[in-house]
């Protein structure tokens, strides 16, 4: 009989653990996450190049409290809130948080982009989809 409280208290002891590994490993991590971009955000100056969110490449002219000014190509500026700035650029044009590894962060070794294409002989010997408009 002694042995059932014992495994009466183990259950929820295992969930108590699984839920604070669960917060230590996904839910902190992310928080921290959004705090750096949010800095990054509030830091973002006249000068610095910028990534939206929407994926547009600008230059930041002006900035206030709330908004920013970007140059996105000589003489056009347009107007966005702090919050839709997703990365900032160094100098170089290359993400600040971008890893120097060959190899992404998945552990998958790169693969050449060109071995996925098929090789220049197969349109030369023939290979081509009908209707494309060419003579065989």
């Amino acid at each position: 009989m002694g042995n059932e409280g014992s495994s009466g208290l183990l259950m929820p002891a295992i969930i108590i653990v699984m839920i604070l590994a669960m917060y230590f490993l996904m839910i902190r991590p992310q928080n921290k996450r959004r705090r750096e971009m949010m800095e990054k955000q509030r830091q973002a100056g006249p000068g610095q190049t910028v990534v939206t969110i929407g994926g547009l490449h600008a230059t930041i002219i002006d900035s206030d409290d709330t908004t920013v000014t970007l140059e996105v190509s000589p003489g056009v500026m347009c107007v966005y809130e702090r919050g839709a700035i997703a990365r900032v650029l160094d100098d170089d044009g290359v993400d600040e948080d971008t890893t120097t590894d060959s190899e992404p962060e998945d552990g998958m070794p790169a693969t050449d982009a060109k071995a996925d294409e098929p090789a220049a002989e197969d349109s030369k010997a023939g290979n081509r989809p009908p209707g494309d408009g060419t003579q065989n």
